[in-house]
């Protein structure tokens, strides 16, 4: 599944016999790690070899202000880029919304990526909504749950991938997923992407393999 942040030219191909793994992943890192741009290229990826829509998820005026950056050899006026449909929210009530009417739909993207998943909950409004000092905690579990429970009946039907990622400022994410991927940074311009459950090193790569183009919506 890795092979799906990069470039195909990065990456060798995926072994088909391989088992598929969870249908919900977690893309952890710090601060300004090209977080989006790795998500933005799994759903370029996801688009072109699914043939069907992706739904990429995330605030405009964020994306709007830091773009995300296309891997070194993408055409910036591929057809691929029709099959991602974005979807602008403000809060974490935009991404219930998505989910709860997600059983309506007669056929399911090839996978949702929600940019920036934490940063829908703004602390103190999630407080007084449960009024609970952990409020927040309790709203990102709750939508987590609905997330699982549409992404589950979506997989009944067709195969359909749930991405979230999620900035970090300590060593470890902070969420208890079954595939947690996770940005660790090695020298200038060099990171290294981990599968957090057994520290696992899956790829090394550059800032300067993420450049030459951005997409704006």
């Amino acid at each position: 599944m890795v092979e799906r942040f990069f470039s195909a030219s990065k990456m060798e191909q995926p072994n088909q016999s391989d088992p598929d793994p969870d249908p919900i992943m977690l893309l952890s890192g710090p601060p300004s790690c090209g977080k989006s741009s790795l998500l933005f290229q799994f759903a370029f990826n996801s688009a072109m070899d699914g043939n069907r829509n992706v739904v990429f998820i995330c605030n405009r005026r964020k994306l709007e202000s830091n773009p995300p950056f296309l891997s070194q050899g993408i055409n910036p006026s591929s057809d691929t880029f029709q099959s991602i449909q974005m979807k602008y929210v403000d809060d974490d009530e935009g991404i219930k919304n998505y989910f709860a009417a997600f059983h309506l739909h007669d056929t399911f993207p090839a996978a949702v990526v929600v940019d920036d998943f934490g940063d829908f909950f703004e602390d103190r409004s999630c407080q007084e909504r449960y009024n609970n000092p952990r409020g927040r905690d309790l709203a990102m579990v709750r939508t987590l749950a609905l997330c699982h429970n549409a992404v589950n009946h979506a997989n009944k039907m067709m195969p359909c991938k749930l991405l979230l990622s999620d900035t970090h400022h300590r060593d470890s994410p902070r969420w208890w997923l079954r595939i947690i991927y996770s940005e660790k940074h090695q020298q200038f311009g060099q990171w290294q992407l981990s599968e957090d459950q057994n520290c696992k090193v899956l790829h090394s790569f550059a800032v300067s393999d993420f450049g030459g183009h951005n997409r704006r919506q």
